[in-house]
């Protein structure tokens, strides 16, 4: 049988036959990392929540979309 050994000060993902659970505290430090992350970033986070609402319109209406564009790349063209 084979033991594996780990660091005494190391991480390891490994619940080596135990219940795989998380602790009070770190869930605690999960949510303030999180937290300190949508604030550093809410510009950000703002911009790519309008482009996934831009998206979603337009993949909805996928063919209105494709019409249009060619009407007014083809309106462009015509009249320039």
């Amino acid at each position: 049988m084979i033991h594996f050994t780990y660091p005494a000060q190391g991480w390891s993902t490994a619940s080596n036959g135990l219940v795989a659970d998380t602790s009070p505290g770190e869930l605690e430090a999960l949510g303030q990392h999180l937290d300190s992350c949508q604030n550093k970033h809410r510009h950000l986070l703002s911009l790519h929540c309008a482009a996934q609402k831009l998206r979603s319109f337009m993949a909805a209406r996928f063919v209105t979309t494709v019409v249009v564009a060619v009407v007014f790349l083809g309106m462009n063209i015509w009249l320039f």
